[in-house]
């Protein structure tokens, strides 16, 4: 498979081609300003879903906060979620603050150099263990994301799905076979720069391109049709109600999510099913869910917040009650709530406190 996909295909001249490309035109970000591979870590796991301009400020403040290893793993986890408040996909700050601590308990506080122990470690898949064995360690590993697999989807004018695990294990082995053994961190690196810059999802800047003389898809016009990347199942909606509780101290109530699963451990405002449209069917079930007798004031708004996998559509209601104590809520002042580390979506609510 891999000798008919690369059938006269000048390999060299691809990685020579790409690698001073990348020299010469990569963006200064402060991760690359290190080989240390603990910030490297950092980096890779934060850029995983977000753009890079929203990263570089949460890397910064995460690396001050937490300079060593050993820093982040004597952390508390709520620390770490409020640090990585706003950044989403929370249970990447959870798995890294937990390899940390299996880095300093079983590997001394060095990160493994070995890319299969490396892999071991919570939160670092192939693509993460492939960036940091290239980048912080010079090892030809490869480090395969969507920006990779469209553009060697294009280079080697390959059609497979890419939404499919197996076409990212076939698009692994193409990598394996094409890095540098000289420079994998710029080859690993310069893959994923020209699929930011240049070889974009949409209208690709193909008379820009360094690999164009290699790019077969540009050879034959079909540039714009590739990566085949068929749609994913439909997003699951989940309609709530979510209630601002004030006590007659002014203090707000919120709750914690469960330790597992989606937001674990994040901090919110009580929320419940949102077909509970009936005042007295509403007030019978916070009273069942928290033991607490409300008053609905007045709906402020309507907020819809997208996962992957699910869409949040929530109701925000204000609310009074003259209970200071509840099961599974907590009574906190209005400047106390910066202190919790809460999702996206409950910041935005969170803000109708302060107006």
């Amino acid at each position: 498979m891999i000798d008919k996909v690369f059938l006269e295909f000048d390999k060299l001249a691809f990685k020579n081609h790409l690698i001073t490309w990348y020299e010469a035109n990569k963006r200064t970000l402060p991760w690359r300003e290190t080989t240390n591979p603990y910030y490297i870590w950092i980096s890779e796991i934060m850029l995983q879903q977000t753009k890079v301009d929203t990263v570089i400020n949460y890397y910064e403040r995460f690396v001050q906060k937490y300079p060593t290893i050993e820093d982040l793993a004597e952390a508390n986890e709520q620390e770490v979620l409020k640090l990585w408040e706003g950044l989403g996909y929370y249970s990447r700050a959870r798995n890294l603050h937990h390899a940390a601590k299996e880095v300093v308990e079983k590997h001394g506080g060095i990160v493994p150099d070995d890319p299969v122990i490396l892999g071991t470690l919570k939160g670092i898949g192939p693509y993460t263990r492939g960036a940091i064995s290239s980048i912080a360690f010079g090892i030809p590993e490869p480090a395969v994301d969507g920006n990779v697999m469209r553009v060697l989807s294009r280079v080697l004018l390959i059609q497979d799905n890419i939404s499919e695990a197996r076409t990212k294990t076939k698009f692994e082995r193409f990598v394996r076979e094409l890095i540098s053994h000289r420079n994998p961190s710029a080859f690993n690196q310069g893959l994923m720069e020209l699929g930011a810059l240049i070889c974009t999802p949409t209208s690709p800047a193909c008379l820009l391109c360094p690999v164009q003389t290699e790019c077969r898809a540009f050879a034959e016009g079909m540039e714009e049709q590739l990566p085949i990347k068929l749609k994913k199942k439909k997003q699951r909606v989940e309609p709530y109600t979510v209630l601002l509780i004030q006590n007659e101290e002014g203090k707000v109530a919120i709750e914690q999510r469960p330790n597992q699963g989606l937001l674990a451990s994040m901090w919110q405002f009580p929320m419940t099913e949102k077909h509970i449209i009936n005042a007295d069917l509403l007030k019978e079930s916070l009273d069942e869910r928290y033991s607490i007798s409300v008053e609905v004031e007045k709906k402020l708004g309507e907020i819809r917040h997208i996962f992957s996998h699910i869409i949040w559509e929530l109701d925000v209601y204000a609310a009074k009650t003259n209970t200071e104590v509840a099961e599974q809520l907590r009574f906190v002042s209005v400047d106390e709530l910066a202190d919790y580390p809460f999702s996206v979506s409950h910041l935005k609510i969170r803000e109708w406190l302060y107006n």
